[in-house]
């Protein structure tokens, strides 16, 4: 009997080792602009914070964040650290596409930040590009699985229909590049992009849209909300892009609002994967 339980009990810890179950969201924060009246970061920041607090995801991106946002994050949520750059001088300087992360369970092997432009190693602006754009990647290990995965996250230019199709280029050569151990992927930003456009269509072909594979999907069709409470948020310009090795449990567009103002201009989006 004790060695029937014995082997009961080594069968559920080598499955449940064999595969390790995330919680991921991408967030567009909106930089910290004093001058949006209602919507200043000083008048939604408590909000956000809290919303971030309550869903915790293990991994989360955030694009448009400038660095005392990240700090106002990393002193406020238990365990979060961060990595990332700033895209204006490769420090703090400009926006962020950080990757916080639970650093109870997950552990950095190593990170790094590209340009999304000719010159990808360098600060600078990309092809038709408004402003310097980046996307920052990580190499984490799960602690109590052991599994290691990537995580890419990053933000597409608004203007630059030429900077976004060979931005979604250059970051699948990237993970390609990298990822010669077919690890699990998950690639996520704000990519200023409709689902029908060539570039999305480009990254579903190489890796999944989250949201068509989900077991279970929940919320509004969009993500871009322009803080404008009265309207249907139609737009999907935010995404999490997966690897075909990754299950997606759980899709979802978060709506959360609190005096019918929303923490930001966009929905993040959070999603369940179990890595295998």
């Amino acid at each position: 009997m004790l060695r029937n339980s014995l082997v009961i009990v080594f069968t559920f810890f080598l499955v449940f080792t064999a595969n390790a179950q995330i919680e991921v969201m991408s967030y567009n924060i909106k930089y910290a602009n004093e001058n949006d009246g209602e919507n200043s970061w000083s008048k939604r920041k408590e909000h956000i914070t809290n919303q971030i607090k309550f869903y915790k995801p293990g991994i989360l991106g955030v694009q448009e964040a400038l660095v005392s946002q990240l700090k106002h994050f990393q002193s406020e949520i238990e365990n979060y650290k961060y990595v990332g750059v700033g895209r204006d001088d490769g420090k703090e300087a400009g926006e962020f596409s950080a990757i916080f992360y639970n650093a109870e369970e997950f552990e950095v092997l190593e990170d790094n930040t590209f340009w999304l432009s000719e010159t990808p190693k360098e600060i600078s602006v990309g092809w038709d590009a408004a402003m310097e754009r980046i996307c920052t990647f990580a190499k984490f290990e799960e602690v109590n699985s052991g599994k290691v995965f990537w995580v890419f996250n990053a933000h597409f230019d608004h203007i630059g229909e030429k900077a976004r199709e060979n931005s979604a280029k250059l970051i699948w050569k990237k993970i390609s590049d990298l990822n010669k151990e077919n690890l699990p992927v998950i690639l996520m930003g704000d990519l200023n992009l409709e689902p029908q456009t060539t570039a999305i269509q480009f990254l579903s072909e190489k890796l999944n849209d989250s949201k068509k594979v989900a077991e279970h999907t929940f919320g509004p069709e969009g993500t871009f909300n322009g803080y404008n409470f009265n309207k249907p948020v139609s737009s999907r310009i935010d995404y999490i892009f997966t690897s075909k090795n990754i299950e997606v449990n759980k899709y979802a567009v978060l709506s959360d609002s609190k005096n019918l103002k929303y923490p930001s201009d966009h929905l993040p989006v959070f999603v369940e994967l179990k890595l295998n």
